[in-house]
């Protein structure tokens, strides 16, 4: 006798929401940023806030949410987490790329001290004197996603930098070498699907409440 056959059930999908955060002292510095860890200006609580308030009228279902552990990803995510009510996990898995001894440097002393090299192979430091290579922050990018991946739900925020959240798109879609805007407080949203390998990018540097 013939085994019955199952029909095909619909598989869930996990949304993804990828934010960088508020604008930061660094910015106003002028400085690198990377592993400085540089708080929020009032501008940047401002831009959290506005961005709550957007989410509490347009409510996105979000079922959890992570963040870098750098107080101005965390200190964005705490605004927004606390006005909607989702519970956040921070995680050094989210920081920003370890830019070595660029971080709180003035653009100019930085560029006469580490002249930027014509090649610098995946494998290098960042910099001659330290720093996290490409290929390690392509490791970090998947731990984190792995980390996203396998804690359950359908809709998750990630509170991130806007390079690293750069990371997290290339190892999603495999563009390596593809380059995503996100400005102060902009998101951009990823569908996944719990049974094929698609990533569909559905939208990059949001800003609807700004």
């Amino acid at each position: 006798m013939r085994a019955p056959r199952h029909e095909n059930r619909v598989t869930a999908g996990l949304h993804l929401t990828i934010l960088r955060h508020g604008r930061s002292r660094a910015d106003d510095e002028g400085v690198h940023e990377g592993r400085y860890d540089s708080p929020l200006t009032r501008e940047g609580e401002a831009q959290a806030a506005a961005l709550a308030a957007y989410w509490q009228a347009h409510p996105p279902g979000f079922d959890r949410a992570y963040c870098s552990t750098l107080a101005r990803a965390h200190g964005t995510a705490r605004i927004i987490t606390d006005a909607l009510g989702v519970p956040l996990v921070p995680t050094d898995l989210l920081r920003e790329w370890d830019n070595g001894p660029l971080a709180g440097l003035g653009r100019e002393d930085a560029l006469a001290r580490y002249p930027i090299p014509a090649f610098r192979h995946d494998l290098d430091p960042f910099t001659p004197d330290g720093g996290e290579s490409q290929a390690a922050i392509r490791a970090r990018a998947l731990h984190a996603l792995e980390l996203v991946w396998q804690g359950g739900g359908e809709r998750a925020l990630l509170v991130t930098h806007g390079g690293f959240g750069n990371s997290l798109l290339r190892e999603l879609l495999g563009a390596a070498r593809g380059w995503f805007a996100f400005g102060d407080t902009a998101f951009a949203t990823v569908r996944l699907n719990r049974g094929s390998h698609t990533a569909v990018l559905t939208g990059v540097n949001l800003a609807p409440h700004l």
